[in-house]
């Protein structure tokens, strides 16, 4: 059974700095997505930090779907999972 969704496009250039999902249109077909933080939105095109460091640039008319999303959580060291103890 598939439930289908509605892509919403809900990030705007206010959300700079902000960490977001972005999927964008393939040319060929199909989507794909970006996470990371917003770095500038300008001229159209959307620049996403990724956690490793590398930027994507994004052609706003290709977000097909966007929104933001939390922060990465702190890495725990050490300890037992949480909910176990």
């Amino acid at each position: 059974m598939h439930m289908g969704g509605r892509l919403v496009h809900r990030i705007t250039p206010e959300d700079v700095g902000r960490r977001v999902s972005v999927r964008t249109t393939l040319p060929g077909g199909g989507f794909t997505d970006v996470v990371g933080v917003v770095e500038s939105w300008d001229g159209g095109v959307i620049t996403v930090r990724r956690r490793d460091g590398s930027a994507v640039e994004v052609e706003e008319s290709a977000v097909a779907a966007s929104r933001v999303v939390p922060p990465v959580p702190p890495r725990r060291r050490g300890g037992p999972p949480p909910g176990t103890a």
